[in-house]
């Protein structure tokens, strides 16, 4: 690893510093370093690639469910129907 020579400046509140030297305790590093390597594995277009995958995972899974819900809809219609024509047997039966 080279040794680091160059600042830059970043102005952050008082609660993200906090919340920087925290992450970066807990993680066993210095908050350089911390930030560091956050700047470096920071990819916005793998964010998007993620985010495109996600969503279309979602929509998947939600055609999915759409199908599932419409066969218990229609499973719940027939079994109506199937009842329906039992108690209508059977209050003939009855009036006989």
């Amino acid at each position: 690893m080279s040794t680091a020579t160059e600042r830059i400046p970043v102005l952050v509140t008082k609660t993200q510093k906090e919340r920087l030297t925290a992450r970066a305790k807990a993680a066993g590093l210095s908050t350089g370093e911390y930030l560091r390597r956050a700047g470096d594995a920071y990819s916005p277009e793998e964010d998007d690639a993620l985010l495109k995958g996600l969503l279309a995972q979602v929509v998947k899974t939600t055609l999915q469910a759409e199908r599932a819900i419409d066969e218990a809809l229609a499973y719940v219609d027939a079994s109506e129907k199937r009842i329906a024509e039992i108690e209508a047997r059977h209050g003939e039966r009855e009036a006989a």
